[in-house]
């Protein structure tokens, strides 16, 4: 069946960075649609970055300029290069990844996706 696993979270200061890795099997299609989304405590799931069967890639307004996605399709592996954190960035982060479409119409919204990873947590400090 279709696993996404989370790594390369952790507690950084703000400031700092961390690069988040998704290590994704269980299918064929070599560049599935694929997202980062987050969770804080209290909060909804939102979404940070996406990108789709082509490469183009999506941002939420509060990541443009610090965050980049990209991935290594021989890996399997998505990646989220995170930089200047802050402490507002703190939540648990989440991979997603649709199998179907070349790309999504609102690429940053949960339903788009079928499959979900676990999460790994990342916390800022201030």
């Amino acid at each position: 069946q279709v696993q996404l696993v989370e790594s390369g979270g952790g507690s950084v200061q703000a400031g700092g960075s961390l690069r988040l890795s998704c290590t994704a099997s269980g299918y064929t299609y070599s560049s599935p649609c694929m997202a980062w989304f987050r969770q804080a405590p209290g909060k909804e799931r939102e979404g940070v970055a996406a990108i789709d069967s082509d490469g183009t890639t999506s941002y939420a307004d509060s990541v443009k300029g610090r965050f980049t996605i990209s991935r290594d399709n021989a890996k399997n592996t998505l990646y989220l290069q995170m930089n200047s954190l802050k402490p507002e960035d703190t939540a648990m982060y989440y991979c997603a990844a649709d199998l179907w479409a070349r790309a999504l119409v609102t690429p940053l919204y949960p339903n788009e996706y079928a499959y979900w990873g676990q999460g790994t947590q990342v916390t800022v400090s201030s």
